[in-house]
């Protein structure tokens, strides 16, 4: 099994700006905006009975940008996610490998896809992507932007907007 990790930021496609705007009326808010924060691939290739095989797939990560009111107690939700950092990414590495690091050692940050300032899980599993210092700042400083009024993030982007 071979897995690579497109990082955008990118403007989500069709589908998933429609998946967006159905998930934000379901919560009763309108849908200010969408994130495509990466694309996770999958590829697998062995034996399958007696024949060579090969499979494959694709997971997007979005983040959907909802016009929900930032939180009041977001300092306790980052410092509930400093006090769990180190065994939040234990979990993870004996689920998927070491949880990456740079070429100093230095773990990569591990990106809220439902930010804590609008309500997300600050230990949750699936809420949390490991994010290159360098992406996680692009990441972090796109949110606001997408959850601003007429921004950018509103906009449909391509069906797959990289080459791999």
């Amino acid at each position: 099994m071979r897995t690579v990790i497109y990082y955008g930021p990118w403007q989500c496609s069709t589908p998933f700006m429609s998946r967006c705007e159905a998930k934000c009326a379901a919560q009763g808010h309108a849908l200010m905006g969408c994130i495509w924060l990466a694309d996770i691939k999958g590829d697998w290739e062995g034996r399958f009975l007696v024949f060579p095989a090969a499979a494959g797939g694709r997971l997007a990560i979005t983040h959907c940008c909802c016009d929900i009111p930032k939180v009041s107690d977001g300092e306790r939700r980052r410092t509930t996610w400093g006090r769990a950092r180190e065994a939040f990414r234990e979990a993870w590495g004996e689920e998927y490998g070491a949880w990456p690091a740079a070429s100093n050692g230095k773990p990569w940050p591990g990106h809220h896809i439902f930010d804590l300032v609008h309500g997300g899980d600050p230990t949750a599993p699936n809420n949390v992507l490991p994010t290159p210092q360098d992406v996680h700042n692009v990441f972090s400083s796109e949110y606001p932007a997408c959850y601003a009024p007429g921004g950018r993030w509103r906009a449909v982007g391509p069906d797959r907007p990289y080459a791999d």
